[in-house]
């Protein structure tokens, strides 16, 4: 198992904060901007069930680079890398 060490930058975080504070803000970007607060300044990392919905937003052509973004930030720091998702 190897252990992923990165954190959400303030860059991130400031984006995330702006997001969750959107009305207009669908539930997956709120969900991944959650995460990726939860992630700023902590030891905490991205779960694999976050890691499987942040895949799907960067495989969708349709949605908002911010969204991307969050995505590609929680992405990179799945739990353990060899960590395989829940059954859903």
């Amino acid at each position: 198992m190897i252990k992923n060490s990165k954190e959400t930058s303030d860059r991130i975080a400031h984006l995330a904060a702006v997001i969750l504070a959107k009305l207009n803000a669908s539930p997956i970007e709120k969900e991944l901007a959650g995460s990726a607060l939860a992630q700023h300044h902590t030891s905490k990392h991205t779960s694999t069930a976050i890691g499987k919905i942040a895949s799907k937003v960067l495989a969708d052509a349709h949605a908002c680079h911010e969204a991307k973004e969050l995505a590609g930030s929680v992405l990179s720091q799945v739990r353990n890398i060899n960590e395989r998702a829940p059954a859903r």
